[in-house]
Parts: C-alpha cells; structure tokens; sequence
C-alpha cells in the first residue's frame, strides 16, 4: 500500500477532527503579529487543493495587506451593518448592535477569495444542470484554507455582511469575477470554546440527531444504533 493509499493514522485523524471541531470564525482575538509568508503560502496552498467541479479551479486569491483598502471595505460594512441592524427591534437589536461582526483593520491580513464564473469555458464538465457549482466549489476552497490555517494558529472570520458590487469595485475586480469571501486573518489570543453566536446567546447548535433522515425527507432517524451514535456526537 503506497502512502497516499493508507488510512490516516489515529493521530493524524484526530487532527484533522480537532481542527473541524476547534474552528472559529474569529473577530475580537486577533493579535497585530503578522502571518509569515510562508505560512500564508501553506494556506493558499491548501485552499488550491480543494476539489472543484470539472477541475475548474474557478478560485482567485486578492491578499489586502494596505490599511487604506481594508478602510474602504470597513465603510462598506458599517453601512450595510446599520441596514442589518434595523431588521431587529427592542433587545434583539440591541443584542446584534453588541456584536462584534468583524476584524478587518485589527487583523494583519485581509484575504478575498473570488470566483471567475467564466473560468474553464461555455461548457464546463458538471456544471451543463446546475451552473452553482462553480460558487459550491469556490466555498470548499474557503473551508480548506479556514481548516489549515485552525492547524497552523491562525484564526479566519468572514464577513458577510457587505455590499458585494461596492466590494469588487473596491477590489477592481472584472465583470465576471464575484467576490465569494472576504475573510480576516491573523494569529489570535485565545480560540473560543464555543462558536461566539452561541456563547453570545444569538443561536445554539442544533442537535445532529434531528437532521439526519433515511430514504427521503419524510422518514426521520427514530431508532438504531446511528442514531445512538448520532446523539453521543451532540455530547
């Protein structure tokens, strides 16, 4: 059996679940040290390695290191962050207006992953039915880098709250070029124990055992040893 071919070893394994486990989209613990080049390489890296529909690597990476960019993307969030915010009343509001929903100047790097929707050509395999695929790919590509960067110390945070037309101006991206993800980077002080929505009180997880179902939507999970497995997982 070649290397490539073998089972990962239990501790390799473990690894990888303590990184999936141990993610955090991360905005208040940034600290001002910078990601080492060769750090960040790692990362893109294994961003690049995610799989993509017809293998059209439709991912591009723009690194935002300049504070005065990073700025302009700050007042593209405090105005759509205000609209969010009128879409809750009396503690609700308040609860949103206390969070803190991103880290774009505290965090060293800035990290905008887009996708080139004309990357591959008119005719790219797998996509003739369902032409998302190119956004579903571009997304592994940001759960690659988020899981790598949790195992090298670096802390990632998303957000989702922009403009993306006003962002892509800001970037000079071209007309086929949608900015998927702009995400913050850099080492933290600490990594949650839990999500900070949940720890905030704005959401909890959901129990797995409720969103498993066999056959069709219909027939839930309602006796058998995956379910048992399925609860000690909610542990």
């Amino acid at each position: 059996m070649t290397d490539h071919n073998r089972p990962f070893s239990e501790a390799e394994a473990e690894g990888l679940y303590r990184a999936i486990y141990e993610r955090r989209d991360v905005r208040s613990q940034f600290l001002p040290e910078p990601i080492p080049d060769e750090v960040l390489a790692r990362l893109l890296n294994a961003a690049h390695h995610a799989p993509s529909v017809g293998f059209m690597q439709p991912w591009d990476f723009v690194v935002i290191d300049s504070v005065e960019v990073r700025q302009q993307v700050l007042s593209i969030f405090e105005r759509e962050n205000q609209r969010a915010a009128d879409n809750y009343s009396g503690e609700r509001q308040q609860n949103y207006r206390s969070l803190k929903l991103q880290g774009i100047l505290e965090s060293p790097i800035n990290l905008c992953i887009t996708c080139d929707r004309s990357r591959g050509g008119t005719h790219v395999l797998g996509r003739n039915t369902i032409v998302e695929t190119d956004l579903f790919s571009t997304c592994l590509a940001v759960q690659n880098l988020w899981l790598a960067a949790r195992a090298e110390g670096i802390g990632v945070g998303w957000v989702s709250i922009i403009d993306q037309q006003q962002l892509a101006d800001t970037l000079g991206l071209p007309e086929h070029v949608y900015p998927l993800a702009y995400l913050c980077l850099g080492y933290v002080s600490e990594f949650l124990d839990q999500p900070e929505l949940q720890t905030k009180g704005w959401r909890s997880r959901l129990p797995l055992g409720d969103l498993v179902r066999r056959n069709g939507w219909d027939t839930r999970l309602e006796d058998g040893e995956l379910l048992r497995c399925l609860s000690k997982e909610n542990l």
